[in-house]
């Protein structure tokens, strides 16, 4: 399969996911709030560049972008977006440190190789960085693998065992241990329910059992 039959039919397994006016996903929208206009903003794993374009639209960003996939930055480049080719377990040591106001990672820290590795690079490219992932802690994973006794499958982790490009699921919990290991600093945390609602996160036994996706604002302690 070539990348670009590879990126769509990801794609096209992921459950359509609900959008806000900007036409863009909830999680997205976000991710976008919490960036102040005419910042300078490196997008991690940016996929189709739908958050890219909205915050260079919409917020007047510097963005840039880096993507794995070739179906990924050729749908970028083909928007007018400044996205390159790239891994973030192996290219984000060449960025030198503060070149960027925020680094945004959405929903690609679980399909790194070595995320506490990605973590510490994040916060020292940006002054500040905002990490998104699937919850792993959420009560309907846990019922799936209690009562089914198999790796669940959710709308926000759609895909099966052996063909998910995901390598390290993590629970909110687990996040915020490893900030706390790796000296890094969360100044903002939601949960954001299976409709997109979002919760700031002020029990975190409550939101790793609620929350399908954690979203986190960050900087270096």
């Amino acid at each position: 399969m070539t990348d670009a039959a590879a990126f769509a039919a990801r794609q096209t397994a992921v459950k359509k996911p609900a959008t806000t006016a900007a036409g863009i996903r909830i999680d997205l929208q976000l991710i976008a709030d919490m960036i102040a206009p005419e910042s300078r903003v490196l997008d991690v794993g940016c996929g189709d560049g739908a958050l890219l374009d909205h915050l260079v639209h919409a917020k007047g960003v510097d963005g840039r972008g880096v993507e794995i996939s070739q179906a990924g930055v050729n749908a970028c480049v083909t928007q007018g977006l400044s996205v390159i080719q790239g891994n973030a377990d192996t290219d984000l040591k060449d960025y030198p440190s503060d070149a960027f106001d925020y680094v945004v990672l959405s929903q690609t820290l679980q399909a790194t190789r070595k995320p506490h590795q990605v973590m510490k690079q994040l916060v020292r490219i940006g002054r500040r960085a905002i990490v998104s992932f699937p919850n792993f802690g959420h009560w309907r994973v846990r019922w799936q693998l209690l009562t089914r006794g198999r790796m669940p499958v959710t709308d926000s982790m759609p895909l099966q065992w052996f063909n998910t490009p995901n390598i390290h699921f993590c629970t909110i919990l687990d996040f915020i241990g490893l900030c706390g290991e790796l000296g890094i600093v969360v100044e903002q945390g939601l949960a954001i329910s299976r409709s997109g609602r979002p919760s700031p996160i002020r029990s975190i036994g409550a939101a790793n059992l609620f929350g399908e996706q954690g979203l986190f604002l960050l900087r270096r302690g």
